[in-house]
């Protein structure tokens, strides 16, 4: 066990665990940061992502030992009011059904457009890739993301 310091949803946080503990499990069961989803545990599905460092993470295969001195930031610290264009574009076009990968699909469309803040259409396939929506709703996935950009 050791302790770590870390930057989650700008607040300071110090935690002490394994220093291979993913940071899923830190912010779920330390943190009780519980709106990142466990889904597969392999990197695979994308329901855990969060930002570290502005770039989208799976952080069911990161650990805590990698994150700290980084910024960390949750689906809980992407906005107070839930009122990021993105979030607000996800209700817009109606993208949630089950919502279970919602909180990673925002995640990984918020990272994009901080980093790319008007995407093509394969900038936005590229960057979704691998954040699977077991409902199927891809096509209002994208036009959430479009409708964001245009409201940066």
């Amino acid at each position: 066990m050791a302790i770590f310091n870390l930057t989650i949803n700008g607040k300071s946080q110090q935690v002490d665990a394994d220093p291979t503990t993913p940071m899923l499990w830190v912010l779920r069961d330390h943190l009780d940061l519980v709106g990142t989803k466990f889904g597969c545990g392999i990197a695979q599905c994308g329901a855990c992502t969060i930002h570290l460092d502005g770039n989208a993470v799976r952080s069911c295969q990161l650990p805590i030992s990698a994150a700290e001195n980084a910024t960390i930031t949750t689906i809980e610290g992407l906005s107070e009011n839930g009122d990021h264009p993105v979030q607000k574009a996800w209700i817009e076009h109606d993208v949630p059904q089950c919502g279970y990968c919602q909180a990673g699909q925002i995640m990984s469309a918020a990272a994009l457009l901080a980093q790319n803040p008007t995407p093509s259409d394969t900038d936005i396939d590229n960057a979704m890739n691998g954040n699977i929506c077991r409902c199927g709703t891809y096509t209002r996935i994208k036009s959430a993301i479009k409708t964001a950009s245009q409201n940066l």
